[in-house]
C-alpha cells in the first residue's frame, strides 16, 4: 500500500511539474525555406518548400497560384496529406506560436498558431487577418491538419481564442475525421472543404 502511495505522490508531482506554453520562431518563406519540389515549365506555377520550424520541427510549405498551404511538423513519407486551404490568394505570417507542452526534461510541440493573409478586395484593399490553428506532426505520429481558424482582423481576443481551441482540441484531434472548427460564417466561405 505505501509503494502505491509513493508511485501516486510521484505522479502527481510529475503532472503538477507539465506545463503547456508558448514559443515562437520567426518564419520567412521567401528567406527561409529550400525548394524540394517544383513544377516542371509547362505544367504551372507551384512548389512544395521545406522551412525551418520549432528546434527541428519542419514546416512544409506549398505554394500553388499565390496561394500557401501549411504542414506544421514531421510529414509522412510519400506525398503529403491533401490540406485545406483558402480560396483567395493568401500568404503566410512572419511569425509563428508553437503550443508546448513542456514536461520536466522534455518540451514537445503540440499546436502552431499562424496567422495567414487573405487579399478578398480589389488590389491595394487591405487583406483580412485569419489565424489558423493547427496539429503539429511528431515523428511517431506524422499526422498534422488545420484544425480551427479565427477570424483575427477587428478581433482584439484572437489571439486567446486561438490558443483555446489549440489547449483544448488539438491534441485529440483526428485529421482523418473530425471536423475542423470554423466559428465565424465569414472565415467559412474563405476555406476550401
Amino acid at each position: 500500500m505505501r509503494a502505491f502511495a509513493i508511485a501516486a505522490a510521484l505522479l502527481c508531482a510529475t503532472a503538477a511539474r507539465a506545463e503547456i506554453v508558448s514559443e515562437y520562431t520567426e518564419f520567412d518563406a521567401d528567406e527561409g525555406c529550400t525548394a524540394y519540389r517544383t513544377a516542371p515549365d509547362d505544367e504551372g506555377d507551384w512548389a512544395d518548400l521545406a522551412c525551418a520550424g520549432y528546434r527541428g520541427y519542419p514546416v512544409i510549405l506549398t505554394y500553388t497560384d499565390l496561394r500557401y498551404v501549411a504542414y506544421y511538423g514531421f510529414p509522412p513519407e510519400g506525398e503529403l496529406p491533401r490540406q485545406p486551404g483558402f480560396h483567395p490568394f493568401n500568404h503566410p505570417g512572419t511569425r509563428i506560436e508553437w503550443r508546448i507542452d513542456r514536461q520536466e526534461r522534455s518540451e514537445t510541440p503540440f499546436a502552431a498558431i499562424h496567422r495567414w493573409f487573405l487579399n478578398i478586395g480589389d488590389e491595394g484593399a487591405r487583406d483580412i487577418e485569419i489565424l489558423t490553428v493547427s496539429k503539429v506532426a511528431t515523428m511517431e505520429d506524422r499526422s498534422a491538419c488545420f484544425v480551427g481558424f479565427v477570424m483575427a482582423s477587428g478581433n482584439a481576443k484572437a489571439n486567446e481564442d486561438a490558443r483555446r481551441i489549440a489547449d483544448e482540441t488539438v491534441r485529440d484531434f483526428d485529421c482523418a475525421t473530425d471536423e475542423r472548427l470554423i466559428a465565424d460564417p465569414e472565415v467559412r466561405g474563405l476555406v476550401n472543404p
